[in-house]
């Protein structure tokens, strides 16, 4: 007789504790935002449905982007005037926007729920853990850690996008000792980090489907990740509480992410969970997939769903 397998279950996060970020609306190919004061139109391949609202409310959008067919091209079309930069406030952290020259405009307002998760696996250990954020881009996660009481090393290959990561990080309140800055290619860094003996808490990883690091290296999600995150379960420390991994435009399930990191936890025990990030529109209480995910915790906590998954 077969032992039972546990299947993994596909959970669905949303970020229902915003009150300054809204998705309005979607569909068409698009989805109409309010960030702040600002109402911004956005491209979105997955929004397939029709709209709900009516014309006089996309209107209403102080610019749109207009993307063009080479991938992340295009360019902001403004209606209305405002602010050249603006900020938005979830919960005690406060982020610093603008129009970037692609579609984004300097955060992920999905991932707050991931942000919250962070901070209660770090709740515990507080000034004690170090964490490790990759690919940090404008610093959500960072910020998020850093306010929970961690260290918090964050590294990306853009000089722009880490001095954007500062401005939020003052913007948050938090002591300059609260962060280490690093420009450097991710992988080289973290083979450095095992060799030196360095290990953390809490790693967070959220990878592009194509990118190059400060010295050129080139990073392709399916040729570099595999090696990436095998190096990550090298420099989890022994008391180690998580490992989040998000990606952005590719062509996997979550499930993929379940799958390694069950194998690279696997001396830890503890917990591994997949699923998808998604935002919820307003108008209709549509689901708008934006990324999959993938996390190991050492502890179980009050989130649904906790199954170690068997592999």
């Amino acid at each position: 007789m077969n032992d039972k397998v546990i299947l993994p279950q596909v959970n669905i996060l949303t970020s229902p504790d915003w009150q300054e970020y809204a998705l309005l609306d979607s569909g068409e190919g698009k989805k109409l935002e309010q960030f702040g004061k600002v109402r911004l139109i956005r491209p979105e391949a997955e929004a397939v449905w029709n709209r709900k609202l009516s014309e006089t409310e996309w209107n209403q959008a102080a610019a749109e982007f207009i993307p063009t067919a080479e991938e992340n091209g295009g360019h902001w079309k403004k209606k209305a005037s405002f602010p050249a930069e603006w900020k938005v406030r979830y919960k005690d952290l406060m982020f610093q926007l603008m129009l970037s020259n692609s579609k984004q405009v300097g955060i992920f307002p999905e991932q707050a729920c991931q942000w919250d998760w962070v901070r209660q696996q770090l709740s515990p250990i507080g000034r004690s853990a170090q964490v490790l954020n990759l690919f940090g881009y404008t610093g959500g996660m960072t910020i998020a850690a850093a306010a929970a009481g961690a260290k918090v090393t964050h590294l990306d290959a853009s000089k722009k996008a880490i001095q954007w990561a500062k401005e939020n990080q003052t913007a948050s309140g938090l002591g300059s000792d609260s962060i280490r800055w690093m420009l450097d290619d991710g992988l080289k860094f973290v083979q450095r980090e095992a060799r030196r003996g360095n290990r953390y808490q809490g790693i967070i990883l959220d990878p592009p489907k194509f990118g190059r690091g400060p010295k050129g290296e080139v990073w392709e999600f399916y040729k570099s990740f595999p090696e990436l995150i095998q190096a990550c379960g090298e420099i989890l420390a022994p008391d180690a509480r998580f490992l989040l991994v998000t990606a952005y435009a590719i062509k996997a399930s979550s499930l993929t992410l379940n799958n390694v990191l069950a194998e690279i936890t696997a001396k830890f025990g503890g917990f591994v969970t997949n699923g998808e990030v998604c935002l919820q529109d307003r108008s209709g209480g549509r689901l708008l997939s934006m990324a999959v995910y993938g996390r190991w915790q050492k502890e179980r906590d009050s989130l649904p769903n906790l199954e170690r998954t068997m592999v």
